[in-house]
């Protein structure tokens, strides 16, 4: 249900406006490269360059963490999703928000030191599968590395915020985005992007710290066989992927397997690991007429992190048919494995298993699933590959699947204690119908998927909206990978909770979707400490210690694809603009009261025919859902339209839908999608649900 129909986004004003061996990887801190030492700081996007986000400080233990409390907070200009990881460099916290902006505040009193706004053109919103959302900068060389929604990789002057250099990483014309954090590691700065639903082609590109020079790019499927990339892909697209793929309609369609979000560095071995995403469109018989694995898709691809030259690959689901891509986070440690240290990759991705592999090889060690995952039974360990279910693929009827596109583990970073040797993953269930699309014509500019996303009916009978919840289900999980095991689960009733960080006190901090901030015991995952902090927490906590204090800082701010499109049956929350956060055990601030109150429900009195409600059901579902809820049933993130003072105006409802009177807020015109009439369809059908819902 979290890709139930086109993505797109709203830019909302600032709410003041409107209403073990593995523990020796924590080496020494350097602000020149950012060497990891997350005792003094966080100055890598998973602390170290492992990307391990384990804290090595233990100051806030299971035996004092009951008295934590907030230190300071910074209100950040802009609402919608907050994703993002802070860095923490000689005292100074940097972190980017939505909408790509950045900001750097004092890491011991949260003042604003300096922020800094690209510009992100609000129309760009409207590619952006999910929340105009930044999951935090890069730093090396006095430099913080931010990428942009619309495709740029720009480079901070780290004490000033004032731009060194500028560089487009995409083809402006195509519909790509970046959402991702880049890393920076080895002289460069690396750099992926997203748009697979909307029919772009995958790549990594690597640019020079100094001067934003491009050193090299990599293509993660492949292009159009009469035009030469020349690029650090090409010798292995043609000798290995290519012949995978079949027919034109995979480099017509773009193909997918965008590098979105993991890219690791491995300073042992001076390569890098990236994740692939899915297919573009999602099934396999549309886009390489139901034939070859292709290649890369949903992969771990090792590379020279210098040239880009291809090491090996791991393909985890050939010839990928449910958006279950591979960019989930990638650890890296040395652990024993039978009886032997094993330099190996811990990967949790969407699809449910968890994959324990040899780094310097790619030899599967290990994959046991993590969650209830029915599209396959097990992956066969002699070849690598999953044994699926019948039926599974969706050809001939439709799936159900336990596990769908939204994944057992999306972005929300999991946390491993290289100590102890468990990762503490941000796991969840969110089952999803597959039906495929045997209308499907590509159409640029939109999602074109191939599975009908218009087929399961939202629920609307109090049985049938509990059946719902319960079937969504979020729960914070360690898991032995040496063991392949679960060690405990902590249910949390609810998706799309936060990332989580493990530190050397004995603790296992998560930010959840209610709002609340906690702390686990790591041995047991008993719930020690809770902190409301008014708005959902969805990014990874870091953990820094400054003038021998330990703080635990961390990011809210409600939003993201999931939260946007999913029906929120007990109603909107009043919205709120990002904070950052951070505790200590002598803190002593205090948040101000929340906002409670909401707009009224203002439908129109004008008598509306039966006719127009049906259709504007039909064409809201189609094009408003995704930003405004499933079946009007908004979160608040972007305005809940039942709320809107537009609605009872019908011209001031055209001048928004089809003169895109807000488009510099992210509310494209939909004149070439909707005429004037559909426009009005659409305001009958909302307006007819905010006086059903206003009723007593």
């Amino acid at each position: 249900m979290l890709k139930a129909y086109l993505r797109r986004a709203a830019r909302v004003v600032p709410t003041g406006i409107c209403a073990g061996l593995g523990a020796l990887l924590l080496s020494g801190c350097s602000t020149s490269e950012a060497a990891p030492d997350a005792d003094n700081g966080w100055p890598t996007h998973g602390g170290n360059y492992a990307e391990q986000r384990y804290g090595t400080s233990d100051q806030i233990s299971a035996e004092n963490v009951g008295g934590l409390k907030l230190a300071w907070y910074h209100d950040l200009s802009t609402s919608r999703g907050q994703e993002a990881t802070p860095l923490i460099v000689d005292g100074v916290l940097y972190t980017t928000t939505a909408w790509s902006m950045a900001v750097a505040v004092d890491a011991a009193t949260g003042e604003e030191l300096w922020s800094y706004d690209p510009e992100v053109p609000g129309e760009v919103a409207i590619r952006a599968c999910c929340d105009v959302v930044n999951r935090g900068p890069a730093f090396a060389a006095g430099k913080l590395f931010i990428s942009t929604l619309d495709g740029r990789l720009i480079a901070l002057d780290a004490k000033s915020g004032e731009p060194v250099w500028t560089t487009m990483t995409v083809d402006a014309d195509k519909d790509y985005t970046i959402t991702g954090a880049p890393r920076a590691a080895a002289g460069l700065v690396y750099i992926g992007n997203g748009g697979a639903e909307l029919g772009v082609r995958g790549y990594v590109s690597a640019y020079d710290q100094e001067t934003g020079e491009l050193a090299w790019r990599f293509y993660t499927v492949p292009g159009d066989p009469n035009v030469k990339d020349g690029a650090a892909s090409d010798e292995i697209i043609e000798k290995l992927a290519r012949k995978t793929w079949s027919g034109d309609a995979y480099y017509e369609y773009g193909g997918g397997g965008t590098v979105w979000d993991s890219i690791v560095y491995d300073e042992d071995l001076d390569r890098i690991y990236i994740g692939t995403g899915n297919g573009s469109p999602w099934t396999h018989a549309t886009r390489s007429e139901g034939k070859g694995d292709n290649l890369f898709l949903s992969s771990i691809v090792a590379l020279d992190a210098k040239t880009g030259k291809y090491i090996w690959h791991y393909q985890e689901v050939p010839a990928e048919n449910w958006d279950f891509t591979a960019t989930q986070q990638i650890v890296l440690d040395t652990i024993e494995w039978e009886g032997k240290p094993r330099q190996v990759i811990l990967h949790a991705p969407k699809n449910g298993f968890f994959y324990v592999i040899d780094r310097t090889d790619g030899t599967l060690l290990s994959a046991e699933k993590f969650a209830d995952a029915n599209w396959a039974d097990h992956i066969d360990m002699k070849t690598g590959r999953p044994v699926e279910a019948e039926g599974a693929r969706y050809e001939d009827a439709p799936f159900l699947a336990s596990i769908g596109g939204s994944g057992a583990h999306n972005w929300h970073p999991m946390s491993w204690d290289p100590v102890n040797h468990v990762m503490y993953i941000p796991a969840q269930q969110v089952p999803f119908l597959y039906v495929k699309d045997r209308k499907f014509k590509y159409t640029p500019g939109t999602w074109n998927l191939g599975v009908d996303m218009l087929s399961t009916p939202l629920p609307e009978t109090p049985t049938d909206i509990a059946a719902m919840k319960e079937a969504l289900q979020g729960s914070l999980l360690a898991w032995d990978p040496i063991a392949q095991k679960e060690v405990w689960r902590v249910p949390h009733g609810a998706p799309w909770n936060g990332g989580a960080l493990a530190t050397a006190g004995g603790l296992v901090f998560q930010g959840l979707a209610d709002g609340t901030f906690r702390a686990y015991n790591s041995k047991d995952g008993t719930e020690l400490w809770k902190f409301d902090a008014q708005s959902a927490i969805l990014g990874g906590p870091v953990s820094y210690t400054l003038n021998g204090k330990q703080y635990i800082a961390v990011m809210a701010g409600n939003g993201g694809g999931f939260p946007l499109t999913l029906p929120q049956f007990d109603g909107p929350k009043p919205a709120l603009n990002g904070r950052i956060l951070a505790f200590t055990l002598d803190g002593a601030a205090k948040l101000p009261a929340k906002p409670t109150e909401l707009a009224p429900l203002n439908p129109d009195s004008a008598k509306f025919s039966d006719q127009q409600v049906a259709t504007g059901k039909a064409k809201f579902a189609a094009n408003c859902a995704s930003c405004h809820g499933m079946g009007t049933l908004s979160a608040g993130i972007v305005p809940d339209l039942k709320r809107s003072a537009a609605l009872s105006d019908a011209d001031l409802w055209q001048e928004i839908v089809i003169g895109g009177l807000l488009q510099q807020r992210g509310m494209v015109s939909f004149k070439q999608r909707l005429s004037p009439e559909e426009a009005e369809s659409i305001r009958a059908y909302v307006s007819r649900e905010a006086a059903r819902r206003k009723a007593p």
